[in-house]
């Protein structure tokens, strides 16, 4: 794995627990996605991931490359052949 994207999962997963799980309700946001852009710390929720990121992308033009997604209740946004796709990051 890219350096690069392992330095942006582990900004992005400490900005999740950090500052989106205390504004989320473990119940009504389960697996909703989270869209957090890394540099100045903002992030949308939505059911629909590309929503989320079309948001992110309204107010932050230059977002692209620095966006981590991942799920309320997960520590992912998606999963691949039984194995989480944050479990690379681990």
């Amino acid at each position: 794995m890219a350096e690069d994207t392992k330095g942006l999962a582990e900004r992005g997963n400490e900005i999740f627990e950090r500052l989106v799980r205390p504004q989320v309700d473990a119940e009504e946001d389960a697996q909703k996605y989270v869209a957090i852009d890394t540099e100045p710390e903002d992030f949308e929720v939505d059911r629909d991931a590309l929503s989320a990121v079309d948001r992110l992308e309204e107010r932050h033009s230059d977002v692209r490359g620095r966006i981590w997604l991942r799920r309320v209740g997960s520590r992912a946004a998606h999963h691949f052949g039984g194995r989480f796709l944050s479990d690379a990051f681990d």
